[in-house]
């Protein structure tokens, strides 16, 4: 039962750590760092449990260590997620000076929220209570379904989204002339962004300066002020490019110095004008190198024969040595042949796993109805350990990919994103906490598709420790009808019928569901001229 999990779990362990070390800033203290990376693997733990957990069930084993894994994995993220990270957040983006005002802060900005949530909980417990609904021992049972529902309904429009945008952006970045025409739209839009950017971030600078000269020594807030010129100091040493314009300023812009709660005020600004501008210039960066390796891959496939299939970069030194020529050789098949081609398999790989989901998604209220093809695989080979924790492994691999895709697409129009090297401590604390938070519902949903319950009249020990035991449970009963929402919905945005509607309404153009096919009507002049001067 254990040769997957005693696999996965250290490639788990690997994948989180250069997950964080790529992308997150110097900047982020290491408490931070482990409560991520430890919220992370706790949620891809929950994944990687759920073969162990099929594979028990299936041939009668011992659910004890995998109840106590499950028990260690799911409340670790719970505890994390709903109480732990959200401080840790609040204070990370608190300006304050001390530990006492930041964790200060960061309590009244959860307080209203855990005083409603706790108020609503706990009504809602002695209500059931005194129905002979539920009872004391079941509360943590309930607490369990409550975020497992939040999850399943919420979760069900990143689901619905990821299973199309996947295959669909992988098959149209095979497209070279579709995706370089992206680019320049990007390129364009991002250029401005950071534009944007820098002149929010050189307002502050001077801002700062102006308040730093005219402020003396004496001065009580003088030390709040050498901390925000400290900053300022760290900041220029990591963008040495970064130069500093006039600014825009506003009339209210130099009284941050009357009191300290302003020269909070002035610290937070500063910092989230620093995370700005260097996240739209990761972007940018990327984006415009992007696009100069399409454009030599375009070239370098028209002239294949004529330079005899030897790729040619336009934005590197040539290799040199005795490899140079074999090496140049095989980066033209991939580039120009192979990477085309695999983007397309993976593509239609990828759609027929969302067909099938979608199909046994549908199928699962029928109660005598199995048209899964998951739940037939796994019953197909229900004496092989290794292939049924393979086979359930990938599917729900594969769900929480989509559903995580949809988070990250989602953080790039809000104020957490992930920028190699630039995602700051808020960002990654509010990405940890959305992973935490739907690694769970995503795994039940998947345990409903594969039938276990109908089939062979057992529960795993996920949905026995949720109180899942028959039928005639609220949440099994929920995990069957809502799936055909998520169907309606996946199919509406596969035919694009909301964005015929939304550009129907010109004024919620913002709102699209799909903005790369926004995108690509012609490329965009100003991103041509950008990416012809090859500046990133």
């Amino acid at each position: 039962m254990w040769v997957f999990y005693t696999f996965a779990l250290p490639t788990t362990l690997a994948l989180v750590g250069g997950t964080l070390r790529y992308f997150s800033a110097p900047s982020v203290p290491t408490y931070v760092l482990i409560t991520v990376g430890y919220a992370w693997f706790c949620s891809l733990s929950i994944i990687i449990l759920v073969p162990a957990d099929i594979w028990t069930t299936l041939s009668d084993g011992d659910p004890t260590q995998v109840s106590m894994f499950w028990g260690w994995s799911y409340w670790s993220t719970f505890i994390l997620t709903w109480i732990i990270v959200p401080l840790m957040q609040s204070y990370e983006d608190a300006g304050d000076f001390t530990v006492k005002e930041r964790l200060k802060t960061s309590v009244k900005a959860n307080v209203v929220y855990y005083v409603s949530v706790g108020v609503i909980g706990i009504i809602c417990i002695v209500i059931l209570i005194s129905l002979d609904k539920l009872k004391w021992s079941g509360v943590f049972g309930f607490a369990m379904t409550c975020s497992t529902l939040f999850g399943l309904i919420t979760g069900a429009f990143l689901l619905g989204f990821g299973f199309i945008e996947i295959p669909r952006s992988m098959w149209r970045k095979a497209n070279w002339q579709y995706r370089f025409k992206f680019l320049t739209h990007r390129v364009a839009k991002v250029a401005v962004n950071l534009d944007d950017a820098h002149q929010e971030l050189s307002t502050v600078v001077v801002i700062c300066q102006a308040i730093s000269n005219q402020m003396s020594r004496r001065d009580v807030l003088r030390p709040c002020m050498d901390f925000i010129e400290q900053m300022l100091v760290e900041m220029m040493q990591e963008n040495p490019s970064f130069k500093p314009s006039a600014g825009r300023m506003s009339d209210n812009d130099m009284e941050y110095d009357q009191d300290i709660s302003g020269m909070a005020e002035l610290r937070r600004r500063l910092r989230q004008a620093h995370f700005t501008f260097a996240r739209y210039k990761s972007e940018y960066g990327a984006l415009v190198l992007e696009a100069l390796e399409l454009e030599d891959t375009m070239k370098n496939y028209e002239r294949g024969a004529a330079e005899q299939w030897l790729y040619t970069s336009g934005i590197r030194p040539p290799r040199t040595g005795t490899m140079a020529r074999r090496l140049d050789h095989l980066e033209w098949i991939w580039r120009c042949s192979l990477r085309p081609k695999i983007l397309r398999l993976f593509a239609i790989i990828f759609g027929g796993m969302t067909a099938a989901l979608l199909i046994a998604e549908a199928t699962l209220l029928p109660a005598k109805v199995d048209l899964s093809f998951f739940s037939f695989l796994i019953n197909v080979t229900s004496d092989s350990e290794i292939l049924v924790q393979v086979l359930a492994f990938v599917p729900v691999m594969y769900m929480c990919a989509c559903t995580y895709f949809s988070l990250f697409k989602l953080g790039m129009f809000t104020y957490y994103y992930f920028a190699p090297k630039y995602t700051n401590a808020v960002s990654l604390l509010m990405i940890c906490s959305m992973v935490s938070r739907y690694a769970p519902p995503v795994c039940y949903n998947y345990l409903g598709l594969i039938r276990l319950e109908d089939e062979r009249h057992k529960n795993t020990v996920f949905e026995k420790r949720m109180g899942v035991s028959s039928s005639g449970n609220f949440l099994y009963t929920f995990n069957r009808v809502y799936p055909i929402f998520m169907v309606i919905y996946t199919a509406v945005i596969a035919t694009n019928a909301l964005n015929r509607l939304i550009d129907f309404f010109g004024s919620w153009r913002r709102f699209r569901f799909d903005e790369e096919a926004e995108e690509t009507d012609g490329c965009n002049p100003s991103g041509v001229i950008i990416i012809r001067k090859g500046t990133y």
